[in-house]
């Protein structure tokens, strides 16, 4: 029996999509724990056990790990809170309840950065660390996909690159970072939770082909899109007043802030990029699969990289 919280969001949903097919061999049995089952895929739904509710709550995660012989763990964002209480106070009633359920293995999504300098001061990223430690600490093998930020990010930005041809961000122009695709995430989650044999406390990178600076994606951006892109940095003092302008929590925005300040320091540079298990999107790939779409309103899937 393998859990998946957050089926319906980026990553659950691709990983929802390769563990059925495990499913339907008659190989796991699926749950899924969801506010709405509305939002699962009609073809889907019928598929899998369905426990409703949020998975921060005690009694539904006491519900959802009876019987659990694997969990996939996502905490879904929340800008409303301080980030310890987005993180490990989503988390405590799970890690109870992995205990009281004697869950063998969890995987979760983390963040890069354990072992840096800027690691302590990172914000949203400390907090994610020290959610890895107290599911680290209820017994259960675990092992924590260490991502960097997502291609998918720039999603939120696509009127902005149809429109004026410009993203943003706060960091440096030529840094060079690894990014990652949702369905590489999903991809490394499905290996790990369907191959249970590993055991202990670990992190496993999830770092996509190469390092890319904001310069290198929007070079990249513009030779797939047919249209010129270009990258505006952002100040930090900028990023906290427009966030602050949402009316989102006044923690949480200094959270967001101070893991900008720590990736442009280079927290994500940290680990030492060997060759990964596992699919590895090429962010032109990614482009022509997702962004040209979205950005251009067809649904042409180029695939020519």
């Amino acid at each position: 029996m393998i859990v998946i919280t957050g089926p319906t969001g980026n990553i659950g949903r691709h990983l929802l999509s390769l563990l059925i097919e495990a499913a339907t061999a008659g190989r796991e049995e699926l749950r899924v724990v969801v506010r709405d089952p509305a939002r699962l895929p009609d073809g889907i739904r019928g598929r899998v056990e369905v426990v409703v509710g949020s998975h921060g709550d005690a009694t539904t995660v006491e519900r959802a790990f009876a019987g659990a012989d694997a969990v996939f763990w996502l905490v879904p964002p929340d800008a409303s809170v301080p980030p310890d209480e987005a993180y490990s106070g989503f988390t405590r009633p799970a890690a109870r309840a992995f205990a009281a359920h004697g869950v063998g293995h969890v995987v979760g999504v983390s963040a890069l950065g354990r072992g840096t300098p800027q690691a302590a001061q990172a914000g949203l990223v400390t907090a994610s660390l020290a959610m890895d430690d107290l599911i680290a600490g209820s017994g259960v093998a675990y092992r924590a996909l260490a991502c960097p930020s997502f291609f998918e990010n720039l999603l939120e930005e696509v009127d902005a690159i149809r429109d004026d041809g410009v993203f943003t961000d706060t960091v440096a122009a030529a840094r060079p970072a690894p990014l990652v695709a949702v369905a590489d995430i999903a991809a490394a989650a499905a290996a790990l939770l369907l191959d249970r044999s590993w055991t202990g406390v670990g992190d496993v990178p999830v770092l996509g082909p190469q390092d890319l600076s904001p310069d290198d994606l929007a070079r990249i951006m513009t030779e797939e899109l047919g249209r010129p892109v270009r990258y505006q940095r952002q100040s930090l003092d900028e990023l906290r007043s427009t966030m602050l302008g949402y009316g989102l929590n006044e923690a949480f925005v200094e959270a967001m802030v101070d893991m900008k300040r720590a990736k442009d320091e280079g927290l994500d540079s940290g680990v030492d990029r060997s060759p990964q298990a596992g699919p590895a999107t090429a962010f032109a790939q990614w482009c022509a699969r997702t962004l040209r779409p979205a950005v251009l309103g067809t649904q042409e899937t180029v695939d020519a990289h």
